[in-house]
């Protein structure tokens, strides 16, 4: 059911390659940024040596190296790409549907396919609640990340959600957060988020040790957050304005799942005159990078 190109087949021998999530190709950004997007992170992970391993779902069957005309496919909003989550990874293979995968659905067939590096942009967590008798939404990401063992480069939980509460949720899962470059937990869009990191670290080669030293030696299950600032950070203070007004006509719309994460995002580049589009654009092919480079550290230490 997990069809593997062959070059991620042998990067995955050579412990270079990198994961990549397709659901910021097939619902994260409108065209024609979305591609734009993934071939940058793809040539970003290249020119660090490493390999990398677009994760998405094709006619019903999980492709981990998809091709460029694989993600043309899914970056075609006439052809309606499902969003899959990892509980719907099963229900979408058996229904022959393409999907791009999400956070979660990339974390659980990278450990499956034996890739124990992923990029991305921002993860879920735990969502904002207008009132204490909403309920909790809280992404299936961080339990995934709780049982993979797979590092997951980005810029933060993204700055739509409780980033407190994300971050509590993390440590009580026992993920280890890792700030890169920075002492504070970035959130996306701003590397400004008023939470202080316990641990930072400055070069790949120590991030490499302490994910072997996490996994291999101390025999931990978990998977590990590493944060990095976003190269173009926008002011917390206009994001958070934004987010606001965002949020409280999704409450009127009554908008929550699966629907919730990309209004709100939608609303925030609206706000921003396009500025967080561009600002998405930066920070995944940065993380990329950084993936990339924290790959071939790792399988230099095998």
């Amino acid at each position: 059911m997990i069809a593997i190109s062959e070059e991620v087949r042998r990067a995955i021998e050579g412990g270079t390659a990198v994961a990549l999530e397709t659901s910021v190709v097939a619902q994260g950004l409108p065209p024609p940024h979305n591609l734009d997007a993934a071939r940058r992170c793809a040539r970003a992970i290249r020119d660090a040596g490493a390999v990398p391993a677009a994760v998405a779902v094709i006619g019903g069957r999980i492709v981990v190296g998809a091709t460029d005309a694989e993600l043309q496919r899914l970056a075609d909003p006439a052809l309606g790409a499902a969003k899959a989550g990892v509980r719907d990874l099963a229900a979408l293979c058996a229904a022959g549907r393409d999907a791009g995968t999400t956070v979660s659905a990339t974390c659980a067939v990278a450990a499956r396919a034996g890739i124990r590096v992923f990029a991305t942009g921002g993860i879920g967590g735990v969502h904002r609640r207008g009132a204490p008798t909403e309920p909790l939404d809280v992404s299936s990401d961080l339990l995934e990340l709780s049982r993979r063992q797979v590092c997951v480069v980005c810029a933060g939980p993204k700055v739509i959600l409780d980033l407190p509460a994300t971050v509590e949720a993390l440590e009580a899962l026992g993920v280890p957060v890792l700030g890169f470059g920075s002492s504070e937990l970035p959130a996306f869009f701003t590397d400004s988020s008023g939470i202080r990191l316990e641990h930072r670290f400055d070069d790949v080669a120590s991030v490499a040790r302490a994910l072997r030293i996490h996994w291999d030696e101390l025999g931990h299950g978990s998977g590990v957050l590493v944060c990095v600032p976003p190269p173009a950070p926008l002011s917390r203070a206009e994001v958070e304005r934004a987010i606001s007004a965002a949020t409280g006509e999704a409450a009127r719309r009554k908008l929550a799942g699966k629907e919730l994460t990309p209004f709100l995002l939608a609303r925030l580049a609206e706000a921003s005159g396009g500025r967080t589009v561009q600002s998405n654009l930066e920070l995944l092919e940065n993380n990329a990078r950084v993936a990339g480079d924290v790959a071939v550290a790792l399988g230099a230490l095998r």
